[in-house]
């Protein structure tokens, strides 16, 4: 089997926007008055799309708050990113680019806005290497879900079997799986080792360099 399409997660697998997320996440709980959340507490949500995040950190909450936090939260996460500029990983910028010259197809399935995801590809320099886009608002129903994956292959014209799901989280992995592909899962972002070892990763790397040898032995 040989791999042609990578679908990379973006946030702690492409971006480290952890501190933006977590940030953004606590300035919103307080300016809509619910009880504090740690960083930690936010960033185990990472991955998950907007109105998942607060029910997972309010399992009770007043569903009409929901929508209200969704809106807070693109305002306050558009302000941030005046003074809190996420970064490419180290190396992601130069790993993709070797892969896109060798021939791979590169693309992204994330849990942010499509607008959003175009402008922090643009502003990292990684572009020009991204084939395809898919946020949470271009699906139905989001990861874990297989729909990202899914939509990606069709609209591309590739097999299950020539794609591999790249991620930090084990939603990531999940919806790869529940897709039918290979998925990576990534141990420099949001997730630990031991949670994409438990949602089933068929591959764990600790830097992506190492992703040219996880696809080379595929």
């Amino acid at each position: 089997m040989s791999i042609k399409l990578i679908i990379f997660d973006f946030d702690g697998t492409l971006g480290d926007t952890r501190r933006n997320i977590t940030t953004t996440m606590r300035m919103t709980i307080k300016e809509i008055g619910l009880p504090g959340r740690s960083e930690a507490e936010c960033a185990s949500t990472i991955g998950l799309p907007l109105a998942e995040c607060i029910r997972t950190l309010f399992p009770d909450i007043q569903e009409e708050l929901v929508p209200r936090f969704e809106e807070t939260y693109r305002r306050i996460f558009n302000d941030n990113l005046k003074r809190i500029k996420p970064t490419a990983f180290p190396s992601v910028v130069e790993t993709l680019s070797t892969l896109h010259h060798k021939g791979y197809t590169l693309t992204i399935a994330s849990s942010r806005s499509h607008n959003s995801l175009t402008e922090l590809t643009r502003d990292m320099g990684i572009a020009d290497y991204i084939s395809y886009l898919i946020g949470a608002d271009d699906v139905k129903e989001a990861k874990p879900k297989p729909e990202p994956v899914l939509k990606t292959l069709a609209d591309l014209h590739f097999d299950t079997i020539k794609a591999i799901v790249v991620g930090d989280m084990a939603v990531d992995i999940l919806m790869g799986a529940n897709a039918g592909t290979k998925t990576c899962g990534v141990t420099w972002g949001n997730g630990s080792r031991k949670e994409l070892q438990e949602a089933g990763a068929d591959y764990i790397i600790d830097s992506i360099e190492e992703l040219n040898q996880v696809i080379d032995n595929v």
